[in-house]
């Protein structure tokens, strides 16, 4: 495929200037090439069955009755034959139904808006740090990284962090939990008709806030769930934690017949706020915001008719074993004792790594074969001919519809969107759900989901793909199928100002401030 695009690049500038393409006809012609390709593989075995289907049903036309009649009665010779043939197909037809993974559906999410008092403003935030005994150069670092965060003003912080002097105790960082946590979980029940009681699966991840008792203890003992149920709260795991959550419900809900599961992604900001002046601490204050979401899972057969997606895929990547990848996001104290999370300058090649290794996993499961075979054509040529063949980018915009990007930050945004190929539409619920909600780690994937459902974009049969990278390090995968055209939820985080989105942005600045 280079090396034809390479011809035809050399044919067009050998041709004399009156008779070239202009460069976006030549473009054009390409991108109608390939698309020819790939609808000539993906439609090819159906290409090749047509004559063979001919052939068949014209030899079916010239066939004498009697031949019919005579391998009629060689089968009743054959009974033995026939009944064997019969009880292997019977058997293979029910181990086939028996082991088959069940589907699980998710019947709806919830995402939790915290209260317009606790937005917080860049001048409020600059105000507040310079009363908390910062540096100045640990100040002004702070400014240039809200300025070029693609964060708005709209934001929201802990009640916690609005204090001055901050309070960061205990009981702050409960209630913040408690807040966000039941938030999302009043709407999603209110939202899906379900009862508490109901639950059979409870999955909390929060990676920074681990108290004792636990968060999913917390909504237990909120909830009343019944005694039997199945939670776990997994900590430390970072951004990436909401899909390795649907993860384990999924696995719980191939065990568990008939039942509900939830799961709950948040991160708890509080007692995680850092204090000290090292740069590559103070980061994740800039971008760091209050979030959750709440999501409701089900392998009932009779849930299929109102829930609005089915769980396709997950793949999950670990780079833990490589010490680079293990210490990019580090949580440890600086050189006064001051507790924070340290990100490494290597973090985004670190990223770049995982998520190659990640999509080589995933793209055979999602990928038409047209693309797989042009990965497979390359990769031959590379290994055998040793040729200095660039490494082909398999279009994963033939695989999904919709691109749910973990918002941790305008760098991770614009490298995937550069990685992958994609167009700016394609990110566009990431960089909003930056810029309206921040960074609210595991649970960003789901903002964006909520976004584009505001936007009324999901149709039935469109594939979601949400992708999120968290410390460890991890690339984790989920792949989604809407089963119907899909409305917002209930009390969408974006009811009252998905109007105002898009908003362009330049350099992290919407377009108006940007021309001032």
């Amino acid at each position: 495929m280079n090396g034809g695009t390479a011809q035809s690049a050399a044919a067009a500038a050998a041709m004399p200037p009156h008779r070239r393409l202009p460069d976006f006809l030549q473009s054009v012609n390409l991108k109608y090439v390939k698309l020819g390709y790939h609808y000539l593989i993906t439609h090819l075995l159906t290409l090749m069955l047509l004559p063979l289907m001919a052939v068949i049903l014209l030899e079916a036309g010239r066939t004498d009755p009697n031949d019919l009649r005579q391998l009629w009665l060689h089968l009743q010779y054959n009974l033995v034959f026939v009944l064997v043939l019969s009880a292997v197909l019977v058997f293979g037809a029910t181990v086939y139904v028996l082991t088959r993974p069940r589907p699980v559906y998710l019947v709806d999410f919830a995402c939790y808006k915290p209260p317009a008092h606790l937005q917080v403003r860049f001048e409020e935030f600059m105000r507040h740090s310079k009363l908390c005994g910062f540096s100045e150069d640990a100040l002004e670092f702070q400014r240039k990284i809200l300025e070029r965060s693609g964060l708005s003003e709209e934001t929201y912080v802990p009640e916690a962090m609005h204090a001055i002097p901050p309070q960061p105790t205990m009981a702050n960082a409960r209630a913040e939990a408690e807040t966000v946590m039941f938030g999302a979980l009043d709407n999603l029940f209110k939202a899906t008709g379900v009862k508490p009681k109901d639950v059979g699966v409870l999955v909390v991840n929060c990676s920074l806030f681990n108290p004792t008792p636990s968060l999913s203890a917390m909504i237990v003992n909120k909830y009343k769930l019944r005694g039997n149920i199945r939670s776990f709260n997994l900590g430390g795991m970072g951004c990436s934690a909401g899909v390795i959550a649907i993860d384990l419900a999924r696995d719980m809900l191939q065990v568990h017949r008939n039942t509900y599961a939830v799961v709950v992604s948040t991160e708890n900001i509080t007692q995680n706020w850092y204090f000290g002046n090292r740069k590559s601490m103070l980061i994740p204050n800039c971008l760091f915001r209050v979030g959750g979401a709440a999501v409701l899972l089900s392998n009932r057969g009779a849930d299929r008719r109102r829930a609005k997606y089915s769980l396709k895929h997950v793949v999950r990547t670990h780079k833990g074993a490589d010490d680079k990848a293990f210490n990019c996001v580090y949580q440890e104290q600086d050189g006064e004792g001051k507790t924070g999370v340290s990100l490494s300058k290597d973090l985004m090649a670190i990223a770049g790594g995982a998520l190659k290794t990640n999509i080589t996993t995933l793209g055979p499961l999602v990928l038409p074969v047209s693309e797989q075979l042009l990965f497979f054509a390359t990769l031959v040529v590379k290994k055998l001919f040793n040729a200095k063949v660039k490494p082909y980018i398999p279009d994963f915009k033939l695989a999904f519809e919709h691109f749910c990007i973990h918002a941790g930050g305008r760098a991770v945004i614009d490298e995937l969107e550069k990685n992958l190929q994609l167009s700016p539409a394609h990110v566009e619920a990431s960089r909003m759900t930056l810029h309206r909600f921040g960074n609210t780690s595991s649970s960003s994937i789901w903002y964006e989901l909520a976004y584009m459902e505001a936007k009324g974009r999901v149709r039935r049969g469109h594939r979601i793909w949400q992708i999120a990278f968290g410390s460890g390090f991890k690339c984790n995968s989920a792949v989604w199928h809407a089963l119907r055209n899909v409305k917002p939820s209930p009390n969408s985080p974006w009811d009252d100002c998905i109007d105002r989105y898009p908003v362009e942005l330049v350099d992290g600045f919407p377009i108006h401030k940007a021309q001032q």
